[in-house]
C-alpha cells in the first residue's frame, strides 16, 4: 500500500500507544504511582492556551490574484463571475447581428444587379439558362 506521511505518522503512533500500554501493565505499582504523580505536575505546569492573533490574507492561494472581494459568496464575487460571462454573450450576440447584417446586404446586392440587369427575372428561373451560367463560369 501506498500511505502518505500523514497516514503513516498516524500508523506509528497507533503502534506506539498500543506498545506502551501493554508495558504499563506490566510495571510495579510503586512505578505507577510515580508516574501518576509526574503527570499531574506536568498537566499543572501546562500553558493555558490562549487564543493567538494571526495576520492571514485570504484569497492569495492560486486562482486569486493576490486580491479578495470577499469570496464567491459576496456580490463583488458573483459580479467578478457574471461580468465576463456577460462581455461574451454580448460580443456573441454583436458578431450575430453583424453576419445578418452583412448576409442581408449581400442579398440586397444580388437583388439590386438582377433588377438593374436587362434580362427579366423569370431567365433566372429557367433550368437552362442556370447550366449555361454555369457553364459559361467554367
Amino acid at each position: 500500500m501506498n500511505y502518505s506521511r500523514e497516514a503513516q505518522d498516524l500508523d506509528f503512533a497507533y503502534k506506539v500507544r498500543h506498545v506502551l500500554n501493554e508495558s504499563a501493565e506490566r510495571l510495579p505499582a510503586p512505578t505507577l504511582d510515580r508516574l501518576a504523580n509526574a503527570r499531574k505536575i506536568a498537566m499543572s505546569r501546562k500553558k493555558q492556551s490562549s487564543p493567538s492573533a494571526v495576520l492571514a490574507f485570504g484569497g492569495v492561494l492560486s486562482g486569486a490574484h493576490g486580491f479578495s472581494f470577499g469570496g464567491p459568496s459576496s456580490w463583488l464575487g458573483k459580479l467578478g463571475v457574471a461580468l465576463p460571462m456577460l462581455v461574451l454573450i454580448a460580443g456573441l450576440m454583436g458578431i450575430y447581428e453583424y453576419e445578418q447584417q452583412r448576409r442581408i446586404s449581400d442579398l440586397a446586392d444580388i437583388d439590386v444587379a438582377v433588377l438593374a440587369d436587362e434580362l427579366p427575372p423569370d431567365a433566372y428561373l429557367d433550368t437552362g439558362f442556370s447550366a449555361y451560367l454555369n457553364k459559361a463560369e467554367e
